[in-house]
């Protein structure tokens, strides 16, 4: 397993008395499943690295049951595969099944925020440019982890008001099978100023409640990520089709 970071324990805040134990493990099993996720996410944990169960736990502070019900949510959310023969991995997405990826989160994203603009309200773009003012700082201290988190809390904002709950569903998913390949990428190529000035249109057009321009522009952002990401995966693997 590649080196992770710095040995973390996950703490929680204690549970009010009423609560009992029931919070405290929710609470614990959440904290270690948020953990594991982002260890993935930032690369600690590489594609195809064993995720033994005894070592996590050790290495978080906690028994084996949340390590095992996070791998498990994670199995779910894709981040990981279960083997007969080695246990959980991390799972491995090749570049065709990363390009079908960033094509369907185009094609979702572009419909939502078609949806979304008409019912947008000031309050829902201010908090898209409070945003956007975030992930701008981020990308000032290199913070690689924030942009990722900001990059889903700017698009779930600008797509929630089109009110379909199942879609936005799907779509966070596939954001989160992306996020730790964009991370990568954003931090070895420092594609980060683009992808804001990118963001920043996305808003502008939704603004001026220009349904097909935000919708135009939604889509293009995504695509035009997937092909970068793609292009840098291939020099990183060797892959030269």
């Amino acid at each position: 397993m590649t080196q992770a970071p710095s040995r973390t324990s996950v703490r929680t805040p204690s549970a009010p008395p009423a609560a009992g134990g029931p919070i405290e493990r929710f609470t614990l099993a959440g904290a270690t499943l948020q953990a594991i996720r982002e260890r993935i996410l930032s690369g600690a944990y590489a594609e195809g690295d064993p995720l033994r169960q005894d070592a996590i736990a050790t290495e978080l502070g906690v028994s084996r049951i949340p390590v095992r019900e996070a791998l498990r949510q994670l199995e779910v959310e894709g981040l990981v595969t279960f083997s007969p023969h080695r246990g959980a991995v991390v799972s491995t997405f090749s570049i065709a099944e990363i390009e079908e990826l960033f094509e369907l989160r185009a094609q979702i994203e572009s419909d939502l925020v078609r949806r979304a603009v008409p019912s947008m309200t000031t309050p829902q773009f201010a908090r898209a440019e409070e945003v956007l003012d975030a992930y701008d700082a981020a990308f000032r201290r290199r913070d690689v982890a924030a942009w990722g988190e900001l990059n889903w809390q700017l698009h779930s904002t600008l797509l929630a008001p089109a009110q379909r709950p199942l879609t936005m569903a799907i779509a966070e998913r596939l954001h989160r099978h992306a996020e730790r390949y964009a991370r990568m990428q954003l931090a070895l190529t420092h594609g980060e100023s683009r992808a804001s000035e990118e963001h920043r249109a996305i808003v502008t057009a939704a603004r001026r409640r220009n349904v097909d321009r935000a919708s135009q522009l939604m889509g293009g952002h995504i695509l035009g990520a997937g092909r970068s990401l793609v292009r840098f995966l291939r020099a990183q693997r060797g892959d030269a089709s």
